[in-house]
């Protein structure tokens, strides 16, 4: 199901913006926000990759309507809205997630999770007194990706803050 990744509040993370602020090293502080964004950068590129690759089949009814009433194709959205975000101050670090705002109004907030299960219930061409439920193959693209991508995040940010701890002493 579709949460943010969050990799934030340890109390190293803690402590270390702390004595970034009592450095004062505005330099450090971007340093250190690039980099962790680099470190999340790679669980987003796989998670974009994981919706493009889920294979979605119709019905296997023949198609009685028009053409569709949106030219979205809806994977390349649901890609395009999985963010990175990076933060400092009193609960620094990095998150990535999926941004509901960057979707279009017609396609809801649990699209993604109901596709992570393998069920996607939809109306036909917009009519939204028929109803049709299409199948996939549970691929769990977003559990399974999160699951795999994590470890080698959190190795990434813990690496980078033992470099600015290092910066720092």
């Amino acid at each position: 199901m579709p949460v943010s990744v969050q990799i934030l509040g340890t109390g190293q993370l803690l402590e270390l913006s702390r004595r970034m602020r009592a450095a004062g090293g505005p330099r450090l502080r971007q340093n250190t926000s690039r980099r962790m964004r680099r470190a999340a950068e790679p669980l987003q590129k796989d998670l974009q990759r994981a919706i493009r690759s889920v294979q979605v089949p119709g019905s296997g009814r023949k198609s009685r309507g028009g053409p569709s009433p949106t030219t979205r194709p809806l994977r390349t959205t649901l890609a395009g809205a999985v963010r990175i975000s990076v933060r400092q101050g009193a609960s620094p670090g990095a998150r990535v997630w999926l941004d509901h705002s960057r979707l279009p109004a017609d396609i809801t907030a649990g699209v993604a999770a109901r596709i992570d299960e393998g069920r996607l219930r939809h109306p036909v061409f917009g009519n939204k007194k028929r109803w049709a439920n299409q199948w996939a193959r549970p691929t769990g693209w977003w559990s399974k990706t999160v699951a795999a991508g994590t470890p080698r995040m959190r190795a990434e940010v813990e690496r980078v803050l033992g470099d600015v701890r290092r910066d720092l002493q």
